[in-house]
């Protein structure tokens, strides 16, 4: 077998391969007994006919079905054989099957080698914070706020205040399609509504008649309406004043903690927050220390990566748009529109898988478990999770590899300039 490789644009390679004639008869002699053993013709029982005749009959089948048997199992010692890394699947054109040989060429894209550079220039800055008990306090007014309700009451509407509203919209005098709505609630101050809707109606009361002069927004969703002056005539059906529920045994319960006590509660809720707030801070300083990877790293990678990525990544947002909407039809996406997430999605892969190699990095089992035992407090059974967990590698192999990139971005930030930034618990989950 010979074997030639030819550089073509950027990382994409043509291989030509060439067989000599003696293993490609050989290859279709083989294929000859194969259908040999199964070919039926009048006059003989099966598998019984001739070779001589089966040769006579199947001889151009069987050369046309040998093609694929002889390119795949060249095509594989070829790459072997020139060191290559093909970054997907070739493209086999040029077929020629001669009396004397049989050559074929193969196009593809290689996986370039990727070099680490010194990281000691690159610098990172990392975000801290902690929880603290205003946060704390603020979080179980929150709590409070989401399970509040409404009791009507006869005043005037003051901000925070619930007006129910029937109102009837028109632009130079006329109605239009959608500016109309009976009793629709509207929290003053929420800025649900259009600049200048809420206001309008402070200081209204039940039984009240008002007319707002307001203006769509220029950037407005419905084109037709964006920038245009408009006057709604309100009719003013309640007002209701929002009661907070009072943080007893009932309310607490309600969150899971058995006991009943606030004490109880207060823990469960920094608990969450903590881990809420951990979660937020990996991900920063894994952005940063990604940013700073590939700020020290220029090379290109196979577009045939870069493009199966972005057809996942396609696929993987059509799906979460479809369970969003609950449509059931397609949602059309220009493929270029992932192409600069999915070009640095691979490019990382690669570092990566670079520095793990390199470094000879292996997965620390003890941070896995850590890691499992976290995720599993925020249930109710958390053993049952845990085991579940442990219950199956395709479940379990997802977790190692997140350990595994969180080892690679603590590496990282043993190379780098680290700086501490300091933040708050509202400032990063807001």
């Amino acid at each position: 077998m010979q074997v030639s490789v030819e550089t073509l644009e950027g990382l994409q390679r043509r291989i030509t391969v060439e067989l000599p004639a003696e293993q490609v008869n050989k290859v279709v002699e083989d294929r000859l007994r194969s259908i040999a053993k199964t070919v039926r013709m009048d006059g003989f029982r099966p598998g019984k006919v001739p070779f001589k005749v089966v040769r006579q009959r199947y001889a151009a089948q069987a050369r046309q079905e040998a093609w694929g048997d002889l390119i795949q199992n060249s095509y594989y010692t070829a790459i072997t054989q020139q060191g290559l890394r093909p970054a997907g699947d070739p493209l086999i054109d040029d077929v020629k099957d001669e009396d004397d040989r049989f050559i074929y060429t193969a196009k593809i894209e290689v996986v370039p080698d990727v070099e680490l550079q010194d990281l000691s220039v690159a610098s990172v800055e990392k975000t801290v914070a902690v929880v603290t008990d205003a946060d704390l306090d603020a979080m179980l007014e929150k709590l409070r706020d989401q399970r509040s309700t409404w009791t009507d009451v006869e005043r005037a509407a003051a901000d925070g205040d619930q007006v129910t509203v029937s109102f009837v919209g028109k632009i130079d005098g006329e109605a239009f399609e959608g500016g109309s709505a009976e009793n629709i609630p509207v929290v003053l101050g929420s800025g649900a509504m259009i600049d200048g809707f809420e206001a309008g109606i402070l200081g209204a009361s039940a039984g009240d008649e008002r007319s707002i002069e307001v203006s769509f927004p220029d950037d407005y969703r419905v084109e037709h309406l964006a920038g245009k002056p408009a006057t709604f005539n309100i009719s003013i059906k309640s007002v209701a004043a929002k009661t907070l529920p009072e943080i007893d045994e009932a309310f607490i319960k309600a969150f899971g903690v058995k006991d009943g006590t606030i004490e109880a509660l207060r823990a469960s809720v920094r608990d969450n927050m903590e881990r809420e707030l951990d979660m937020r801070l990996k991900q920063l300083v894994k952005e940063q220390a990604m940013n700073a990877l590939l700020a020290q790293h220029d090379f290109t990678v196979p577009d045939v990566m870069v493009n199966a990525e972005a057809e996942r990544l396609m696929q993987e947002t059509r799906q979460n748009m479809q369970q969003q909407s609950g449509a059931k039809g397609s949602f059309e996406l220009p493929l270029d529109l992932f192409k600069e997430q999915a070009e640095r999605r691979v490019k990382l892969g690669m570092l990566v898988g670079e520095i793990v190699k390199h470094h000879q990095l292996a997965v620390d089992e003890a941070k896995v478990r850590e890691t499992v035992e976290k995720f599993a407090a925020s249930y109710d059974q958390p053993s049952e999770v845990i085991d579940w967990y442990y219950g199956s590698s395709e479940r379990l192999d997802p977790v190692r590899n997140v350990v595994l990139e969180e080892q690679v971005v603590d590496w990282v930030l043993g190379q780098v300039k680290v700086t501490e930034k300091t933040s708050s618990f509202n400032e990063l989950i807001a």
